[in-house]
């Protein structure tokens, strides 16, 4: 096996010759203009051995280690491009896949996941649930060899480009809402799955509502034990976290792009003491991250809460800076139109306080109704 010192290197110059020909880093998911850009970008990388790093050989990937893998990402965030096409495939299904699912489901999905023959969303959040998983409502009731599911599912990345979907749906109404979940392989072409583009107030359409009606999913299509959906779900979330050298990287070009909004412009007092609490905040950010180390822990959400607040309010002070310019249009008017949005994305402010509130200071527990 090649040694992770040796593995950086040559991942290293691979990069160097060929990320010219890479989209820009759009993160864990593709956006629906780049998916044609990003499949190419994707199955290039999976050629040349960068694809499924730690997956098993027979499955299509290369059989090195997660710590191979993680070099990978950081490699790929220090050249500015995708290290995959999309985490969803890649690294949730491809994870859940691997741990739990069965001889046929691992022949199945592995490889066309691998080589991006199968693109793959995540159909989890729930209108009425919030950020609180456990809560969700969709149903799926057992029918002979089926699944009939019905509900609907809402902020999905890539509904409309993906063959398939990650489901969580409820099993057994009468369990402990966390007890009565089941984890399902879904194909999205299946009759009775309507997917529509959710509109933002910045005019863009990055996700999608996805409708369930009467839909038959085969029973087949169960991965993991029925009603152990939950379980599922949280090792395959939890056990591909921590990357925080790639977190890090991008953590420090925010911050170099916030110290460039005083480039040319004549700043009065509070607000070159406004931009250096926000910078400073992001530095003892980065600090936390870099103490964090590569398992993932409540810090997590400490970082997460503080950054989206530090994202927000520089959004803010950039639309002041710009005057009202920045009422109308361009960057500054798209960027508090979007900032709103970074409170809700990967878990809500409200949530993350919770967690740092229950589990990080040991406070009572956020009363049930």
């Amino acid at each position: 096996m090649i040694s992770v010192d040796d593995f950086q290197l040559e991942a290293r110059a691979w990069l160097a010759a060929n990320r010219a020909g890479a989209p820009r880093d759009y993160g864990a998911i593709c956006p629906p203009d780049l998916v044609e850009q990003g499949v190419a970008w994707h199955r290039k990388v999976h050629e040349a051995g960068y694809a499924g790093i730690h997956w098993p050989v027979e499955y299509g990937g290369r059989g090195l280690t997660p710590e191979h893998n993680s070099i990978w990402m950081l490699e790929c965030a220090l050249a500015g491009v995708p290290p995959v096409f999309n985490m969803v495939g890649l690294v949730l299904t491809g994870g859940a896949v691997l741990k739990f699912g069965t001889d046929e489901q691992k022949a199945q999905h592995l490889g066309p996941t691998v080589r991006a023959d199968r693109l793959w969303c995540q159909l989890f959040s729930e209108p009425g649930a919030g950020s609180d998983l456990g809560g969700l409502s969709t149903k799926a009731e057992r029918d002979g060899d089926d699944f009939i599911v019905n509900g609907q599912k809402v902020w999905c990345s890539g509904g409309r480009y993906s063959d398939w979907g990650i489901l969580m749906a409820r099993t057994d109404p009468e369990a402990k809402k966390h007890e009565g979940i089941s984890f399902f392989l879904c194909p999205m072409d299946l009759p009775g799955i309507e997917i529509r583009p959710l509109k933002q107030m910045t005019g863009e359409a990055e996700f999608d509502e996805v409708f369930f009606t009467d839909v038959h999913l085969p029973a087949a299509n169960l991965l993991g034990p029925l009603h152990g959906g939950w379980g599922v779900g949280m090792a395959v979330l939890t056990s591909e976290r921590g990357h925080i050298g790639t977190s890090v990287i991008g953590l420090e070009r925010r911050l170099e792009s916030m110290a460039r909004l005083a480039e040319g412009r004549d700043l009065s007092a509070i607000e070159r003491q406004q931009l250096a609490a926000l910078i400073s905040k992001g530095s003892s950010y980065k600090a936390m991250a870099q103490r964090q180390g590569p398992i993932a822990s409540t810090a997590a959400s400490l970082m997460k809460l503080g950054i989206t607040e530090m994202m927000f309010e520089t959004s803010m002070l950039r639309g002041d800076l710009a005057g009202m310019d920045a009422t109308l249009d361009g960057p500054d008017a798209f960027g508090m139109l979007a900032a709103p949005g970074g409170r809700i994305a990967g878990g809500t402010s409200q949530v993350q306080r919770n967690i740092i509130g229950e589990r990080l200071l040991g406070l009572p527990r956020e009363p049930k109704a």
